[in-house]
């Protein structure tokens, strides 16, 4: 398993507009291959910072099945023009779980 970790900065004030967007585009995220859940995290302490977390089953399944199909153009529309900057992604693998 292998989660994605997005942050991504959105415009002061867009914060409604890019939660609803994201909302919509859950159905992308359950219907691409591989994908096994998401969920959203909004800062405390910065209101505009948010962490997009994805669980796919490999690297692949997010690196090219979802952003070669139209569903990731479609995720894009939805979110986009919320942006203040380009998401910082990274990817992650379980290294100890505390319970």
């Amino acid at each position: 398993m292998v989660l994605e970790i997005a942050q991504i900065e959105v415009k002061p004030g867009a914060e409604s507009a890019f939660e609803a967007g994201v909302a919509e585009a859950a159905e992308l995220f359950r219907r691409a291959r591989g994908c096994r859940g998401m969920e959203l995290q909004r800062s405390v302490e910065h209101p505009s910072r948010y962490r997009l977390m994805v669980r796919w089953e490999t690297l692949e399944n997010h690196t090219v099945d979802f952003r070669e199909s139209a569903d990731f153009q479609a995720w894009r529309a939805l979110v986009a023009d919320h942006f203040a900057g380009a998401p910082q992604v990274e990817h992650t693998v379980l290294a100890v779980q505390g319970f």
